[in-house]
């Protein structure tokens, strides 16, 4: 069945609706995950094939690029902007050293360190930089050193689900959530499938942006890096690099996201039915401060995370984390938390809008269910024209994907 998995794929890729998972390559050991022109992950034939029928019917069930499900689990209410809502606090992780080193509070950090130091799952997938830290990879943690390594916030290319280990049971896996979703997909729901934990994205920027921004910092693409990090190591962090010659330089958050790296996000993630990570078990992002407008305001200051638990389990797991000390928490509104994500909730509102502008003029998109984008797009029905309008505009003009 290789053909008609190659030509599967090939279409998600040629189709620009490829979010750079991964989850592909656990399908056919002959795929490989490399870096496209455009600076983005995108699958590529490297070694004889292996997939089944099977293997292909799974692949237009689990791909992000071809259908995302919404989630909706046994007693717990669905909140229109966030998803499925077993639980909701303003969390910290009350070690100090992980509360600094990640992105928002450290929570998720936080909870494979304890997972797997107590035994609770053998290991956790998540991601972290390479060698050559403009590189980000996925890798396996198993202590707290390895949390504390990969603590902070990757804006770059990784395909968590090229790990094989991301699907044993026994373990967690931390992933955008396209890779949650895909492995929701693929593994079900059940205390034998991986634990998953997820977090607040606003898409995957190519590794060109990250060029970008350090070349404005005056950081060559030909000069060594020993450390790069977008984020963490304070709230909201620094966009930092040091040099093997010593030299550091940095830019805020603000500028680093805002005027590069935000820009550089790839056309899937544009249309996105889920930044907020609603196949997880947990999910945490960013509890801003925000202004008089309800935008987020980016002051230092320590991290604090809004945690979601998504699932019973989910919810058994938050729980006794806080009960253990691991994190400190309070319970807060779901509605104040959708309040200070500006960009998921406009993005999930105006939705409907962009797919539809896309499909007029032309485009493939995924299939997305349960998510009522029709009925969010109805509450506020002049944006999702105006977006439907911009979205025609640029599909139109070839401005919108990329491979």
């Amino acid at each position: 069945m290789t053909a008609d998995l190659d030509r599967a794929v090939r279409r998600v890729v040629a189709d620009g609706l490829c979010s750079g998972c991964g989850a592909c390559t656990l399908l056919d050991e002959g795929l490989e995950m490399q870096p496209s022109a455009a600076g983005f992950l995108r699958p590529v034939r490297t070694g004889p094939a292996t997939s089944t029928a099977a293997d292909v019917r799974a692949f237009a069930r689990t791909c992000p690029g071809r259908t995302v499900r919404a989630q909706r689990f046994a007693g717990v209410r669905r909140h229109d902007v966030l998803g499925p809502v077993a639980g909701c606090w303003e969390a910290w992780a009350t070690d100090p050293e992980l509360r600094r080193q990640g992105s928002s509070g450290g929570v998720l950090t936080a909870l494979q360190a304890w997972l797997v130091e107590t035994g609770q799952v053998v290991a956790s997938t998540g991601a972290a930089a390479s060698r050559e830290p403009r590189t980000t990879v996925p890798v396996t943690i198993t202590t707290r050193a390895q949390a504390l390594a990969a603590a902070g916030s990757r804006y770059a290319p990784v395909a968590v689900c090229s790990r094989a280990d991301a699907l044993e049971p026994g373990t967690a896996t931390v992933g955008k959530p396209c890779e949650v979703a895909a492995l929701r997909a693929r593994a079900g729901h059940g205390d034998e499938t991986p634990l998953l934990l997820s977090f607040f994205c606003a898409g995957t920027p190519s590794s060109h942006a990250t060029d970008d921004v350090l070349a404005g910092l005056g950081i060559t693409a030909d000069e060594p890096l020993t450390e790069l990090w977008y984020r963490g190591r304070g709230w909201p962090g620094r966009f930092t690099a040091r040099t093997r010659a010593g030299r550091e330089v940095s830019t805020s958050y603000e500028e680093s996201w805002g005027s590069t790296l935000g820009r550089a996000v790839q056309w899937r993630c544009k249309i996105c039915p889920d930044g907020i990570g609603e196949s997880a078990d947990v999910t945490a992002g960013d509890l801003w401060h925000s202004d008089d407008r309800g935008y987020p305001v980016f002051t230092e200051s320590d991290g604090v995370s809004a945690l979601i638990a998504r699932t019973r389990r989910g919810l058994d797991v938050v729980q006794r984390a806080i009960e253990a000390g691991v994190i400190g928490a309070r319970p807060v509104d779901p509605d104040v938390v959708a309040g200070v994500q500006p960009l998921q909730r406009t993005r999930r509102r105006t939705l409907a809008g962009r797919l539809a502008g896309a499909r007029l003029a032309g485009a493939r998109v995924p299939r997305y269910r349960g998510f009522g984008l029709l009925r969010l797009a109805l509450g506020d029905a002049r944006a999702s024209v105006r977006t439907a309008r911009g979205t025609f505009r640029r599909v139109r003009d070839g401005a919108a994907h990329e491979a």
